[in-house]
């Protein structure tokens, strides 16, 4: 029985006390509190049940033990050689909440790198994973085994995604990839392969965080309160501004290329990082990096100090989530700052729309610096995360 984990939820909230379902489906179920759950093989068992000829323990589900294991994501930051400016941009990412693009030549590391992201972030409260194991449950993906989802999803769709399959939709709407995303990241490799259209209806859940699916008969509407890391190459061949290798695009190509991505989209994602190619003596070293455990103890001290700077606010709980009016009032620079950043704008040729992203990452920095005061170094490492505002990609 698909969503059997929110039949449950609303059951108890009805005031019933008991519910049978299919042994395969009552795993999910019993993970609600003040309810009895009984898992039954066929109807036969339900009838002899009810009328007392057989007895069955109810189904429990250990909530503790659960949660045990939470932070024992499967994959780590260690495992990759080098790179450590682009795990700096990661970490700086995951500590506001900030969406991330990754461009770089194939084999850099960049798919590499977002699957360790998960690893970085914040365990799950048992809300989160409350909630984003019902959007699992209601679309049959929910792995029969498993009563609650406590890691944080990690989602990747192929480029050649519809628009359906990603936001939501169908006949009967059904959730998308963002929504199985939820508290989450959704990661989009090979971001300019995507259909425009496909990217476009990105920019609702990415504003909103939830989706609304709209059908003659009814409206639904899907929580999708995700991270969006991203990844591209270049330009078509992969190899433009490699130190190692010669790119083989004409400049119009490569501007239809980086045309594919639209302003109001790059509008969303505050941090873009160029990932070169790593170096031998990277690849060749014996020891490792530093690991997610370390790097994840950091980011949760920077999000408590963003959670009671904004505890009055209601609806921000990231510096990601600043609108102008917020940036104004928690991100201002001293003069040096001030200048700096002046500077960069001119001087780089970095556009409008960085002007509020590079305030709020160098919000983030602070933080993750325990800095009340945005200073000139904070500023100066936000602006290297603006990539795509620089003249050199404007072709």
């Amino acid at each position: 029985v698909k969503g059997s984990l929110p039949i449950s939820v609303e059951a108890r909230k009805k005031g019933i006390k008991q519910i049978i379902l299919p042994k395969d489906s009552s795993l999910e179920a019993s993970i609600v509190s003040g309810i009895n759950v009984y898992g039954m093989e066929n109807l036969k068992e339900v009838v002899d049940l009810l009328n007392g000829d057989i007895e069955k323990e109810s189904i429990k589900s250990d909530r503790d033990k659960i949660f045990s294991d939470i932070n024992r994501y499967h994959l780590d930051f260690s495992d990759v050689k080098g790179q450590e400016n682009v795990k700096r941009a990661l970490e700086v990412a995951a500590a506001g909440a900030h969406n991330i693009l990754m461009i770089g030549p194939p084999g850099s590391g960049k798919t590499m790198l977002a699957k360790r992201f998960p690893s970085i972030l914040p365990p799950m409260t048992f809300e989160e994973a409350l909630e984003t194991t019902k959007i699992h449950s209601i679309a049959g993906i929910l792995p029969k085994d498993t009563a609650l989802i406590t890691e944080r999803p990690f989602r990747s769709p192929h480029h050649t995604v519809s628009d359906a399959a990603l936001v939501g939709g169908g006949s009967f709407p059904r959730p998308g990839e963002v929504s199985f995303a939820h508290y989450g990241v959704l990661f989009l490799d090979e971001l300019p392969e995507f259909k425009k259209n496909v990217l476009e209806v990105l920019r609702q859940p990415l504003e909103d965080a939830k989706v609304t699916v709209s059908r003659s008969k009814l409206s639904l509407q899907f929580p999708a309160n995700f991270m969006l890391a991203a990844a591209m190459n270049p330009c078509p061949c992969g190899y433009f501004a490699d130190p190692n290798k010669e790119c083989t695009c004409a400049p119009p190509s490569i501007q239809r290329y980086m045309a594919k991505i639209s302003g109001p989209l790059l509008d969303r994602i505050d941090i873009h990082i160029e990932v070169p190619s790593v170096k031998y003596k990277d690849l060749s070293t014996v020891s490792t990096g530093e690991s997610s455990e370390n790097v994840r103890e950091r980011v949760i001290n920077a999000r408590q100090i963003q959670i009671k700077r904004f505890e009055e606010i209601g609806h921000i709980f990231n510096n990601g989530d600043m609108g102008s009016q917020e940036v104004r009032k928690y991100c201002k620079l001293d003069s040096a700052g001030e200048a700096l950043l002046k500077m960069a704008m001119t001087k780089l040729g970095l556009s409008a729309r960085a002007y509020d992203r590079i305030l709020k990452v160098s919000r983030t920095i602070a933080d993750l610096e325990y800095s009340d005061n945005i200073l000139p170094q904070h500023v100066s490492e936000a602006i290297q995360y603006r990539s795509l505002d620089r003249e050199l990609w404007k072709h």
